[in-house]
């Protein structure tokens, strides 16, 4: 490759890379609005809770089912036509949310939004470890890291302000214009950087998947609210689970695999991916459990619960880049180390939740707990990709955010059921300690809002014991970059429609 093909393809990172960047900003954002809307919606739709939650949990299983097929997809289809093809998904998905008349139809707008941008990230994710030499992609996946973690910091805060003052309609279309314009920016900018080929697709696999992934993630879903008992949780776990099975088997046999559980054989990787599912799920215990505590025991307004979580995410917003630029100088090893220490000791705060502590307090423990996991999100999750050879990434990067999506359900399903049930547990204790008459509600509020923390602190505490698990596995994280990565940037592929 000649000197000034280089300088045009490194000239061409620039626009591809912001095209992007606003694309997984507008793409995140859109996932945190929705929960604090769902109580004006149940009431504009006169539905239950359990009918709404739909809107969260159908978005979850349509990226279930979407995320594990984007390595094929990333192979089969040029950038320009996968990018452009998942970004219009979102927007008609998000137009539908907007004007949706009835329930049915908002949820199926949802569901249109969830194949779009469940394709996003990982072809995202792709796309920088082909543009950027190893010794760059720690900045570049920093800054990246700006929208993973500034989008979701600002949502709760924006939708509750949005929410209180104007309808949830107006939260589809402040998403829509921005996804109409970053569709027609991409249209006009956006370079296939990408090879691609004519890989055959497992039929069989794609259904195996569907029902694997799609069964355990509506299972950890319900599970809060049926109970892990509930016939259906225990339906759905076991045809879920044997679908998976199968569907890991049959990828280890055949020839094209849509997930490549090979890339297990390379130990960083697999070092790597047990701690990015672990802190997951100890990230999704503060982001339950915190506005539960913040609304429902201490009856802050859905606007003062999001702006207790704004510095954090802000702080992890500003750092990404940081840590991105320190993660190509030193590597990985150092940052986890000193992020997963913070997270231990900050998740441990945590556990003395009382009725009376201070917003000042949570609000500071919370900060610092996000500083802490913004020190080793990125490194971890590049470092991990680092090892892999180039034409193996869309498979890595497929997996990791599989795993962490269902890491995701299974946080949420499992911290909530901690709380519920050891809340229900220290409130036997409490009428029975104190012999308290069942029939004054304000004795009883008290008495149930004094349970709801106490449940809360114990949910804490198993996600600090969880986290010291990646704390140990993080001292033999080693930097490594795989001899086949190719230094310098390879020229945009020619542009298809």
């Amino acid at each position: 490759m000649s000197r000034g093909a280089l300088a045009a393809g490194a000239v061409g990172r620039g626009p591809i890379f912001a095209v992007m960047f606003v694309g997984a900003f507008v793409a995140f954002l859109n996932q945190t609005l929705i929960n604090i809307a769902l109580p004006q919606i149940m009431i504009y739709f006169n539905t239950s809770a359990t009918v709404a939650n739909w809107l969260t949990t159908g978005f979850m299983l349509v990226n279930g089912i979407v995320i594990p097929v984007t390595a094929f997809l990333i192979e089969r289809f040029s950038t320009r036509q996968l990018y452009n093809t998942s970004m219009a998904l979102f927007a008609v998905g998000t137009l539908i949310c907007g004007i949706a008349p009835t329930f049915s139809v908002l949820l199926i707008g949802r569901l249109v939004q969830a194949a779009g941008a469940g394709i996003l990230f990982p072809l995202i994710m792709n796309v920088i470890f082909t543009l950027y030499p190893a010794d760059k992609r720690g900045a570049a996946m920093g800054t990246l890291g700006i929208a993973l973690n500034f989008a979701p910091a600002i949502g709760p805060t924006l939708s509750g302000w949005i929410v209180q003052t104007y309808s949830w309609r107006v939260l589809f279309f402040i998403i829509l214009p921005i996804a109409v314009l970053n569709l027609i920016a991409a249209i006009f900018m956006l370079k296939n950087v990408t090879e691609t080929g004519r890989p055959e697709l497992d039929v069989l696999g794609v259904i195996l998947s569907t029902v694997g992934f799609g069964g355990l993630l509506y299972a950890f879903a319900t599970v809060g609210s049926a109970g892990l008992r509930s016939p259906e949780v225990i339906t759905m776990f076991t045809v879920g689970g044997l679908a998976l099975i199968l569907f890991v088997w049959r990828q280890l046999v055949i020839e094209h695999p849509i997930l490549e559980f090979r890339i297990f054989r390379y130990p960083m990787f697999t070092l790597t991916t047990i701690i990015n599912v672990i802190i997951t799920l100890a990230m999704f215990s503060a982001m339950i459990l915190i506005p539960i505590y913040m609304q429902n025991v201490r009856g802050f307004s859905p606007l003062m619960s999001g702006l207790m979580l704004l510095p954090g995410g802000i702080l992890m917003g500003i750092m990404s880049p940081i840590t991105g630029r320190i993660f190509d100088r030193i590597g990985a090893r150092w940052l986890a180390i000193v992020g997963l220490l913070l997270t231990l000791v900050t998740t441990y705060e945590l556990t003395r939740l009382e009725l009376t502590t201070s917003f000042a307090y949570v609000t500071y423990v919370y900060t610092a707990r996000m500083f802490g996991m913004s020190l080793m999100m990125m490194p971890i999750f590049t470092a991990g990709l680092n090892e892999l050879p180039l034409e193996m990434n869309r498979h890595g990067t497929a997996m990791v955010n599989t795993l962490r999506m269902v890491g995701g359900a299974v946080g949420t399903a499992f911290f909530v059921s901690i709380m519920t049930n050891q809340a229900a547990a220290h409130l036997d204790e409490i009428v029975s300690d104190r012999r308290m008459p069942l029939t004054d509600p304000a004795q009883v509020e008290l008495a149930t809002d004094q349970a709801t923390v106490m449940g809360i602190n114990d949910a804490f505490m198993v996600a600090t014991i969880l986290t010291v698990i990646p704390l140990v596995l993080s001292f033999f994280i080693r930097e490594t970059r795989f001899a086949k990565n190719p230094e310098p940037v390879r020229d945009p592929v020619p542009n298809k429609v």
